[in-house]
């Protein structure tokens, strides 16, 4: 039989078919022997449980696309969500997020959550990411506001959430789907959420489509890149590829640069070219040891 990934817990997979029926598994030993760990979303070849043998997750089907963080299969699209209040955004977080969608060829989009808190803020953010080459939202889960204009947007799609704990992720999910998802909020002492969604969850909506909340985090490895390509991630500098002194150009000093001119200009943030610098400078040092 074949089926998608609902959900694993406790070494157990929870596998729908195609009639809706949800079936408890056990991955076969030749999965774990090839290093394939089985994500939600995946599509799979089982074999259903019989009296009281268990069922087997024999293979997992050829993936459209994955990713580690949040650890997902076969998605449409992205649902980076970020709040205008507290916690306090986490651009780096957010931008390797969004080199991670585009190596894996997924559509992403940004929300700021928790806008009505702090409108300046949100406005801000919505600036920072202009050319960056995603839609951006404003949303708040709290009063309901850009939640069917986000609802449109992800009509019969299967989309992740993902981002830091405590920016509203299963409260956009609750508003948008009226589902009952357990919530957190976020510390007052540190500015940081705690981890109320503790595993990755694919749930079906109206609309055909289908929504995973998943666990927030704070830390994230961008895949090594060629120093020389970093820039080819960064949307907003395209239009000036080519046109500098030197080529390649690492758009980080050198003389009659025209990434450097038009960011002087301000036709992009200075956040974004910041979180450029440091994931350049990261994949300098890592390219220069990739060998010990």
């Amino acid at each position: 039989m074949t089926g998608i990934i609902l959900r694993g817990i406790g070494g157990f997979y929870y596998v729908m078919d195609e009639t809706g029926t949800v079936h408890q598994l056990r991955a076969q030993a030749k999965i774990r022997r090839v290093k394939l760990t089985p994500l939600v979303g995946d599509r799979v070849e089982f074999e259903p449980a019989r009296g009281e043998m268990d069922g087997w997750l024999k293979e997992i089907l050829p993936r459209d696309n994955s990713l580690v963080r949040p650890s997902v299969a076969n998605i449409d699209l992205i649902v980076l969500v970020c709040a205008a209040a507290s916690p306090k955004i986490d651009s780096l977080l957010i931008d390797r997020m969004l080199i991670s969608a585009r190596k894996a060829k997924i559509d992403a989009m940004l929300v700021i959550n928790k806008c009505d808190l702090d409108r300046d803020a949100a406005e801000a953010i919505k600036r920072r990411y202009r050319g960056a080459g995603i839609d951006v939202m404003l949303a708040s889960a709290e009063r309901g506001e850009g939640v069917e204009e986000l609802k449109k947007r992800l009509l019969g799609l299967t989309h992740a959430f993902g981002g830091q704990s405590g920016v509203g992720k299963s409260s956009l999910i609750n508003a948008l789907y009226s589902l009952d998802l357990m919530v957190g909020r976020v510390s007052d002492k540190i500015e940081r959420g705690k981890h109320t969604t503790r595993r990755c969850e694919l749930i079906s909506v109206e609309g055909g489509g289908r929504v995973l909340d998943t666990p927030g985090f704070s830390l994230l490895e961008t895949d090594l890149i060629e120093p020389r390509e970093v820039s080819l991630w960064y949307p907003e500098f395209f239009p000036y590829e080519g046109k500098c002194r030197f080529s390649p150009c690492y758009h980080a000093g050198e003389p009659d640069c025209c990434v450097k001119d038009a960011l002087n200009e301000g036709k992009f943030s200075r956040e974004r070219y910041d979180s450029y610098i440091e994931i350049l400078t990261e994949m300098k040092e890592r390219w220069k040891n990739r060998y010990d």
